[in-house]
């Protein structure tokens, strides 16, 4: 059984930068694909990006691409998601989900096994 603690989230103007983590425990996270989904109030969950176990691959929504980074630390169990030139709309609960076979990336979150509880990102304009 894998637990996934998200930290990081809080208030930011529009334009500023956050970066979310996520701790997870178990021995066998380094095998496995992570992802960082998002959720607003009465919205349908949404795919942000994803990376393999290795961190050879990632890829991301195409809102934003070029703003945001994925990156993980196998060695300390650590997801994170480096979001740049925030804006409003960026506003949700995001969530950290991770899946057993890491060999591949999935942007739908019914091919994740594992998920944390979120954490808020509030953007002001």
């Amino acid at each position: 059984q894998v637990q996934l603690v998200e930290s990081g989230g809080g208030l930011v103007q529009a334009g500023g930068s956050l970066r979310l983590s996520c701790a997870a425990s178990g021995r066998t996270f380094s095998s496995y694909a992570m992802g960082w989904f998002r959720q607003a109030p009465g919205k349908e969950r949404e795919f942000v990006a994803t990376i393999i176990w290795s961190g050879g691959n990632t890829y991301y929504t195409d809102s934003v691409k070029g703003r945001f980074t994925i990156s993980r630390d196998n060695a300390k169990n650590m997801v994170y998601l480096q979001m740049n030139s925030l804006k409003p709309e960026d506003t949700d609960v995001y969530y950290c989900a991770g899946r057993r076979d890491g060999g591949y990336y999935y942007t739908q979150g019914m091919k994740y096994d594992y998920w944390g509880r979120g954490t808020q990102v509030t953007v002001s304009s």
